[in-house]
């Protein structure tokens, strides 16, 4: 409206202003009446163009009138086409400055034809005509693909370019629906996949899949690229609302919608009419493992190109491909022995191949990001029986070197003028993609042994042979022909990229995380001695003291690495201590954990319960002879070093902040009074807690926020097996004795020197017996 009635406009005087807005007025009242298409068409043709050249309408509400008198059940749309293609040429200019230049807010004023063709009710007449064949019995008029093309190229334009179009055609089920339908045409496919894409982006409601007609025939009749597109729109339909940062929502929050949401979620369902289409998983699997050579051929990938430029919101990924394609056909032009055949062919049939590795990288990203969203799914176990029957991670292990981490020349370390760590570019989405996807496969499963090839598999047991311990039940189990061919299987090749890497490289964090996965679980010898053998404690303990790494996320996934890898293995303290070889280097690791105890208190956790068997084991020379040396566990072996982490991790959370990334916290304080409970020191730490409230001058503090954080872990975990689970295996403390503790420490008895109550005097008692209610 400030294009059409701003201050520069000849209509603010007067008569002229008033008749002005007696047309727009009545354009509105036909909108509110809700008459399909809203009307400009209802007014004279002779005061329309009367009023076009002042107003600025550039002719589109006359178009408009031409398109919907054209368009009548009887017509060969002819006329029809060639009025939308007028319309289609002012409106696409400013639908590509909107995606080049920074989506500007005022959108009314920046793009003002697409505005006027909203106002003249441009996007009802253009879901009417796409609908058309839907809304009669008759003989369906015939509308050729280039019309239905151009028909979502317009209403596309709309929706990045006015604001509301959007929503307005997500809250059409019946639209939705009916776009779906569209897609069984090749010819058409990816303008409808963008436009459904941009509309479930915004839909208040999630669309459940199985509302679609015919799902399972339309997925089925998808080529190969096609179903990598259509993973795009089923990313939307399977992920969780993101309601914030998950980490940073609290779980008191969490779980009170848990309680509200006893049914499955919309996303939830989604995933199970997936996984029930015939060969959906194995067709992605192929997708991922797909090499290169395999993909489309050179006329299918450029006409695909030309697409993505009007269509798809990656112009920018267009102008780092067509970049790369200049660099290399200009290198190769100055080596070719026959430079004149070259300079015959035009660039863009050329098609280097770093355009066919960046294209086939854009697929595997919406590919990997779809399973691995099926892997953290309810449905997590038959999604894993799938992946590895239809060798997922063999096919991504003989990719890696040749596309997951191929080496860089020196043309494609910059991808679109931004250094190759921004999170932008698609080759570093799709090797993060990678590290989560196999993050999810690892944890806590039994087939994170696929990970390894037959001869490291060979290594494992060998391990377990020479330590004289039985191999792991999920070892032995293992089925040899779906493990990782070739010299290295994945996880061997993780490590040796993650050693290669800058000190704050964000690759770090989830090779960390994925590396990490593959411990996590119930502590097993032969997996850690398997890494260190291959020096992964000293790398992570250069990256901690001398690397001058400040990346918290980073440090973090490091600390919790350290402590899977040292858990209980006097072989990995050993190594500590001889790598720490100086109080200079302790006191800078100490430092680095003391810098964010939330980040580093995985590590704490399992340094107390390694000292705490470790001391049980004095009949062991080797066990022994660590102890008197390690420097980090005659830190942690002083009552006073163990009383100093409790006090911080009591009084660092509570439970309106608790969080799943600060909840460890609370359990690693329960961790060392649990160890402090089996040796009758209990009482003891209580009473030190009472102590340090009255040295603080905060009496009741730390203990009534300490008896609220407790009553939260009953409440949160006595009712999740899968939590309960993992606490007793990363502890190897019966779930039984956890509770047992926390029981004893909530108990009332003001008398009973175990609970907390009775180092509580009475005028400090706080405790909100309403809070978890609440």
């Amino acid at each position: 409206m400030a294009t059409l009635l701003g201050p520069e406009s000849p209509w603010m005087g007067g008569k002229k202003r008033t008749r002005n807005r007696n047309i727009l007025s009545r354009i509105r009242q036909s909108q509110i009446a809700g008459r399909g298409f809203s009307r400009g068409t209802q007014l004279p043709e002779a005061l329309l163009q009367e009023r076009d050249k002042r107003a600025k309408w550039h002719g589109i509400p006359v178009l408009l009138q031409e398109l919907y008198e054209s368009s009548h059940l009887n017509s060969d749309f002819t006329h029809t086409h060639t009025v939308l293609k007028e319309l289609s040429s002012l409106l696409s200019m400013e639908a590509m400055s909107f995606v080049t230049e920074d989506r500007k807010t005022a959108q009314e004023s920046t793009f003002p034809n697409t505005y006027t063709f909203g106002l003249f009710g441009g996007v009802d007449l253009l879901v009417e005509l796409l609908m058309r064949p839907t809304l009669t019995t008759l003989q369906k008029p015939k509308m050729n693909d280039d019309l239905v093309k151009d028909c979502l190229s317009v209403l596309y334009n709309c929706c990045i370019c006015t604001e509301g179009v959007t929503k307005s055609l997500a809250s059409r089920d019946d639209f939705v629906l009916f776009l779906f339908t569209l897609m069984t045409n090749k010819k058409t496919f990816l303008q409808t996949a963008t436009l459904i894409e941009d509309i479930l982006g915004v839909k208040k409601e999630m669309i459940q899949l199985e509302w679609i007609p015919n799902l399972s025939g339309l997925v089925q009749s998808f080529d190969q690229q096609q179903l990598a597109n259509f993973c795009r729109i089923l990313s939307v339909t399977i992920s969780e609302p993101d309601v914030g940062n998950d980490d940073k929502h609290t779980l008191l929050a969490k779980n009170a919608q848990q309680k509200r949401n006893t049914s499955p979620s919309r996303a939830e369902v989604n995933q199970v009419t997936l996984l029930n289409i015939p060969g959906f998983i194995e067709r992605l699997c192929k997708l991922a493992t797909r090499k290169v050579s395999e993909a489309t051929g050179t006329s299918n990938f450029l006409q695909e190109l030309e697409e993505w430029y009007t269509w798809l919101d990656n112009t920018l990924v267009l102008d780092a491909l067509m970049q790369i394609a200049t660099d290399e056909a200009e290198h190769s032009s100055t080596e070719s022995s026959d430079e004149s055949t070259l300079a015959t062919i035009p660039l863009r049939h050329r098609l280097p191949q770093s355009m066919k590795i960046v294209h086939e990288i854009m697929y595997k990203v919406e590919v990997l990001y779809v399973l691995c969203v099926l892997l953290m799914g309810r449905q997590r176990n038959q999604v894993h029986k799938m992946l590895a029957e239809f060798r997922l991670i063999p096919g991504l292990n003989n990719l890696f070197d040749k596309l997951i981490w191929r080496k860089y020349t020196t043309s494609n370390h910059v991808v679109h003028g931004q250094n190759e760590n921004c999170d932008c570019s698609p080759e570093i989405s799709f090797k993060i993609q990678f590290l989560r996807l196999l993050q999810s496969f690892s944890d806590h499963h039994e087939n994170k042994y696929l990970l390894l090839n037959a001869q490291e598999l060979n290594e494992l047991s060998a391990i377990s042979l020479k330590a004289n311990i039985p191999e792991v039940e999920a070892l032995v189990n293992t089925d040899r022909s779906l493990v990782c061919d070739g010299k290295k299987g994945l996880l061997t090749r993780i490590l040796t990229v993650m050693k290669r890497e800058p000190p704050d490289s964000s690759f770090r964090f989830w090779q960390a995380r994925a590396v990490e996965s593959f411990l996590r679980g119930a502590t097993s010898y032969a997996d850690q001695m398997f890494l260190l053998k291959r020096g992964l404690l000293e790398h992570i303990l250069f990256c901690i003291i001398d690397s001058g790494c400040k990346s918290r996320d980073v440090l973090q996934s490091y600390f919790d690495l350290l402590g899977e890898l040292m858990k209980f293995n006097i072989d990995a303290f050993k190594r500590f201590n001889k790598y720490v070889n100086t109080e200079e280097k302790f006191q800078v690791f100490l430092t680095q954990i003391n810098s964010s105890l939330v980040d580093s208190n995985m590590l704490v956790r399992c340094i107390v319960l390694s000292l705490d068997r470790f001391e049980s084991q004095t009949e062991d020379v080797k066990v022994v002879e660590v102890l008197s040396e390690c420097c980090l566990l005659s830190y942690m072996a002083r009552v006073e070093n163990r009383l100093a982490f409790l006090f911080r991790l009591v009084n660092i959370i509570n439970v309106q902040t608790l969080t799943q990334e600060n909840v460890s916290c609370l359990n690693t304080s329960l961790v060392i009074l649990m160890l402090a409970r089996r040796r009758g020191k209990l009482p003891f730490y209580l009473n030190a807690l009472r102590e340090k409230e009255y040295a603080e001058k905060y009496p009741g503090c730390l203990l009534n926020n300490f008896h609220n954080l407790l009553r939260f872990w009953q409440h949160h975990y006595l009712n999740k097996d899968k939590d309960s689970t993992c606490l007793e295996n990363s502890s190897c403390i019966p779930f039984s004795f956890w509770k047992e503790t926390v029981s004893v420490l909530l108990g009332e008895d003001r008398t009973s020197p175990c609970a907390i109550i009775g180092y509580i005097d009475e005028p400090y008692m706080e405790l909100d017996r309403d809070l978890l209610e609440d």
